[in-house]
């Protein structure tokens, strides 16, 4: 309930920002139109104008817009991602504790029921494994084995876009680049070199698109790979405890039973015919 909530606030958060930066040309606008015209131009005077970061925001062009988005989605996927990948989460103390004492019972198709009844990444890969039991060890340390790469997936889903926005971000700073210095030479083809306002504001351009792009990039590329690392140590901590789980785990006893309510596809062939006095099942039906 309170990573629910605390997505939803993160979520509430980035929409808001979104929605207030993709405002601010316009609030910028009307204010410097409201100013009083006998105000004094800081060149008059001499003084030198200091820069803000709504001014260098501005004057990054449009490819800062990308990036104000981009660097969000990094807010929030680091948030999201490290609230996914905490270990109450994936191993609740709860959950291996009952397991293990339903193991040390031998009841496994208590475990099995428990596992189901709170699903977690650890009680999702015993389960898998306890309904694998009575096909064998090679089977069931498969099943598992599949069990942690499909959590593997889930959990490094969202983590990967974090390296998408740390590839492309400086790839976005890039195109602002390019554009600043397009009208760098354009302004140089129209002022002649004496123009060097239009000049410094064009180079401007081009120095807050790119440190804009590294600035978003970094951190992206930062996040990714610490995420990366804490499922990596989820993931070989829940192979210890299922590990521990399986030891010794007498196979041969579980020949012939059936551990849990999955449904089992596989049949004798339809060519193959019953012995006598016997009847095969198939889809439900018994054929004589």
């Amino acid at each position: 309930m309170i990573v629910k909530t605390l997505r939803k606030l993160v979520t509430a958060i980035a929409i808001t920002g979104v929605a207030t930066f993709a405002l601010l040309p316009a609030i910028s606008s009307y204010a410097q139109e409201a100013e009083t015209p006998a105000a004094t131009p800081a060149a008059a005077t001499g003084e030198v104008h200091e820069k803000t970061l709504i001014d260098k925001y501005k004057q990054g062009g449009v490819v800062m817009h990308f990036l104000l988005l981009a660097s969000f989605l990094t807010v929030w996927l680091g948030i999201d991602g490290a609230l996914r990948t905490t270990r109450k989460r994936a191993l609740p103390t709860a959950h291996v504790a009952q397991l293990r004492e339903l193991f040390k019972q031998g009841d496994y198709m208590g475990a099995y029921a428990y596992a189901k009844a709170h699903p977690s990444p650890i009680c999702d890969v015993v389960r898998t494994g306890v309904s694998f039991i009575p096909d064998g060890k090679t089977m069931t340390e498969e099943a598992m084995f599949s069990e942690l790469n499909r959590i593997n997936g889930q959990l490094q889903g969202r983590n990967s876009y974090l390296s998408v926005i740390g590839v492309c971000s400086p790839m976005i700073g890039l195109v602002g680049t390019v554009i600043g210095m397009m009208g760098a030479f354009a302004s140089l083809n129209q002022g002649g070199a004496t123009d060097t306002g239009a000049m410094a504001e064009h180079i401007g351009e081009v120095l807050v698109a790119t440190a804009s792009g590294l600035f978003v990039a970094i951190p992206a590329f930062i996040l990714y790979y610490i995420l990366r690392n804490r499922v990596a140590v989820l993931l070989h901590d829940i192979q210890e405890v299922t590990a521990a789980l399986f030891r010794k785990m007498p196979y041969e006893a579980f020949e012939g039973y059936h551990l849990g309510d999955e449904e089992i596809f596989a049949n004798m062939p339809n060519w193959v015919a019953p012995a006598e006095g016997e009847a095969i099942e198939n889809n439900g039906q018994a054929q004589a």
